[in-house]
């Protein structure tokens, strides 16, 4: 009896076999096929393995392998940014999956009329009579980094700024944006909010770069991804403080009306009515991812591109002179910039767009057609490609940017012209 069982399992066994080289031999034809598919797609655009190289060489784009079927066009021409830009590609899940389980389905990672509903919802958080107020809490946190930095000085003459700078943007958002009355800058908790953030940003790059953490499963159990889980917990903790406390602000006696009154709403105030007014179009989850986002985005793009512009002025001491002397001249005896003030600054404007040209704080975005795209010179792509648009690349780019290592102000002084998608430290279009 024993052995017609043994030869059943045997037998279940070779047919599982068999099943699994099928399956096997499936998936590598797939494979094969996708990656015949992106040769033929990406035969116009040439590779080259460095990117300033590349940018000499084909000055509009070019194709780069990432792995296996894993590959995508990197455009840095003006004209070829200006056509990816005015359509609505969706963005690149390649390069924005991995930010879901730290910032969720915000305004950076959503899209259609989701995207849509949100970002008019919060359009009146940016009205420029909203935003007049905040110089002063922003020169107020300005004030206490300074202060630090004076006492610092009498001890090392040398200074790491990135940090300071970090906890100064992230005070100011969370006055500006979330009504935080304490500060930031003193506050130990915020130091490990900070530190998560950067170990997001590292983990988050060095799993984009990897073929063997891109698997969720694989990644959850590496010690990156615990690192990076770790890291989630501490930035939700502190998201989730700043939305409980303005919560409890909102539901003491009274004080809601009082902040209806008010002519125009903070950031926060609109998603927490928007919350309570309507949940069921806009969740729990909605709220903290967009507190998660503009909390991140809010302060870090902000700090990178604040500490690039001390950077090259320093680098550049001549420039620094004279921004100095036109800011003194603009004070007089006062202490403080105004509102009044932002628009009287030509050089040191100059500089500073100079700067971000040199180190936009938003290096490149990605996106992933949805129908078949024709640029300028009559090279095309079909639909299903992703585009990395790479404005690093564009300001950087010599036919673009005549000497573009060399920092030169003067490429933004009034009246000068340029193409409408030459500088791009931000990006462009409706996202």
């Amino acid at each position: 009896m024993r052995v017609p069982a043994l030869a059943s399992v045997s037998g279940l066994l070779q047919v599982a076999s068999l099943l699994g080289l099928l399956l096997l031999l499936l998936k590598a034809a797939q494979l094969y096929l996708r990656r015949q598919w992106l040769l033929k797609a990406l035969q116009q655009f040439p590779e080259l393995p460095p990117l300033l190289k590349r940018v000499e060489k084909y000055p509009s784009a070019c194709a780069r392998w990432l792995w296996g079927t894993r590959a995508m066009v990197v455009v840095y021409d003006p004209d070829y940014l200006k056509v990816v830009l005015g359509r609505s590609d969706p963005k690149a899940p390649i390069l924005y999956k991995f930010l879901i389980p730290w910032i969720g389905y915000g305004l950076l990672v959503l899209e259609g009329q989701t995207w849509f509903q949100h970002r008019r919802m919060l359009t009146p958080a940016f009205h420029y009579d909203i935003l007049k107020p905040y110089i002063g809490l922003m020169a107020s946190s300005i004030q206490v980094m300074l202060d630090k930095w004076e006492q610092l000085v009498t001890q090392d003459p040398h200074l790491e700024i990135v940090g300071p700078i970090s906890l100064m943007t992230l005070d100011t958002i969370m006055k500006c944006a979330f009504s935080y009355q304490g500060s930031i800058e003193t506050d130990r908790d915020c130091h490990s909010y900070l530190q998560a953030i950067w170990d997001l940003r590292k983990l988050t790059y060095s799993r984009l770069r990897s073929a063997f953490l891109q698997n969720d499963i694989i990644y959850r159990l590496s010690p990156e991804g615990r690192q990076s889980h770790r890291a989630c917990q501490m930035a939700h903790q502190h998201t989730e403080q700043v939305i409980q406390l303005r919560k409890a602000h909102l539901l003491k006696e009274g004080e809601m009306e009082n902040v209806r009154k008010k002519r125009h709403l903070d950031f926060l105030d609109i998603l927490l009515f928007a919350r309570m007014e309507n949940g069921n179009s806009f969740s729990d989850t909605d709220l903290r991812a967009e507190v998660d986002t503009f909390m991140f985005e809010g302060h870090d793009t902000t700090s990178s591109g604040i500490s690039w512009i001390l950077y090259a002025l320093a680098s550049h001491p001549e420039h620094q002179q004279r921004c100095r002397e036109e800011i003194q001249g603009l004070l007089g005896d006062g202490n403080s910039i105004t509102w009044d003030h932002l628009d009287q600054m030509p050089y040191t404007t100059m500089c500073i767009k100079e700067a971000l040209r040199l180190y936009p704080p938003v290096p490149g975005v990605g996106r992933k057609l949805s129908k078949p795209i024709t640029f300028p010179d009559g090279r095309s792509l079909p639909a299903g490609i992703t585009v990395s648009l790479s404005f690093y690349a564009l300001h950087h780019n010599p036919k673009v940017w005549p000497n573009p290592e060399e920092f030169d102000p003067s490429r933004f002084a009034p009246g000068s012209a340029r193409h409408s998608h030459a500088f791009l430290p931000f990006s462009g279009g409706s996202r």
